[in-house]
């Protein structure tokens, strides 16, 4: 494995990382598609026998349950020195006040559960899980840094929101003399390049790395096109999936999965390699999350790093994209907020 840099830090991470919402108590998560410690302990073990040590969950994944198996294989199977454990924070763990968000109570009350949970004594990349427009961006900004001082926390990072939201973020750890986020977490593949408009231009002008999810489209780039729906997961994703993959682009997204059929076929690989390789050639990704739960899963990511594809293979890949939301042409203000609306997903962001 040949490992490489946060964006523009010192961190050595793998160009994979295992995403572990996959693993967690059934009981307190996803009943039909979470695996249990037991399931989930050997595929742990063996992404880090192929030399992943990125590793990334979350407090909400299962209630706590991601983070306590994660943190017992890491602890049984690895060097915690050399692991980079990634965490984050935001959405509600508990019901009533307090119990959500990005306030410093929250934020210094979440942290400690984690590393409890976790079992270390610091998390390598803290991350805010979606923005908290409930609470004043300088008050989490400065909690955040106020973690880092304290060695609680060594990186910083954010997940999905507005660029313009990450930008002024940023500015204002800049004017503060606070800790960066120096990682963006963002639906990114090649069935959704809408990042490509502002937050990828933005990282790349930052030196911010970013860690996509979702990079296979909820399995749809891993299959043929007329398999339909392939997963346990995202037969119980409900309308979620759907609506990150609006059906106005259907004619698009069909030549794009046919064009990563052709390739693999071409190329003798799985088709989730020739998506995984896609992703490896963009230079604002650092490492695509894998949520695998197949140790067959975990070698075809390991071994996309090896497909290097050619500049003709590329543009077949990319040209047949289409935007999925159009804004061309349109400059008054209310009508821009009016589209925007139509987004699915919009308002939480």
């Amino acid at each position: 494995m040949d490992y490489i840099k946060l964006g523009s830090t010192g961190l050595d991470v793998s160009p994979i990382a295992v995403g572990a919402m996959t693993y967690g108590d059934p009981q307190r998560g996803h009943p039909v598609w979470s695996l249990d410690e037991n399931a989930s302990r050997p595929l742990i073990k063996h992404a880090i026998e192929a030399g992943v040590n990125f590793f990334d969950t979350a407090n909400m994944y299962s209630y706590g349950s991601s983070e306590e198996i994660l943190g017992r294989a890491l602890k049984d199977f690895a060097n915690r020195d050399d692991v980079v454990i990634a965490t984050k924070l935001r959405h509600p763990m508990r019901s009533g006040p307090n119990g959500k968000g990005l306030s410093r109570k929250a934020i210094m009350t979440e942290v400690e559960h984690s590393l409890r949970r976790l079992g270390t004594d610091y998390i390598d990349l803290y991350q805010v899980h979606r923005n908290d427009h409930s609470t004043p961006l300088l008050e989490t900004l400065e909690a955040l840094h106020d973690l880092v001082r304290a060695g609680k926390v060594r990186y910083l990072g954010a997940s999905s929101m507005h660029a313009w939201e990450f930008a002024k973020a940023l500015h204002l750890q800049r004017e503060h003399g606070w800790a960066r986020f120096v990682s963006m977490q963002n639906h990114y593949n090649l069935l959704a390049r809408e990042e490509e408009r502002e937050m990828i231009p933005l990282c790349l002008d930052e030196g911010v790395g970013t860690v996509v999810w979702s990079p296979l489209a909820r399995g749809r780039l891993a299959r043929p096109w007329d398999e339909g729906k392939a997963t346990a997961r995202s037969e119980t994703d409900g309308g979620y999936a759907d609506l990150l993959y609006p059906p106005l682009t259907a004619d698009s997204d069909h030549a794009i999965i046919d064009a990563v059929g052709r390739i693999a076929q071409n190329r003798g690989v799985s088709r989730a390699q020739v998506a995984l390789a896609w992703l490896h050639a963009q230079p604002v990704v650092t490492a695509p999350l894998v949520g695998a739960n197949t140790t067959a899963q975990l070698d075809d990511a390991v071994s996309s790093l090896d497909l290097v594809l050619d500049a003709v293979e590329l543009t077949a890949l990319q040209d047949p994209y289409t935007p999925r939301y159009d804004f061309q042409g349109v400059s008054d203000e209310a009508e821009m907020e009016r589209l925007r609306q139509q987004i699915p997903g919009y308002a939480d962001i």
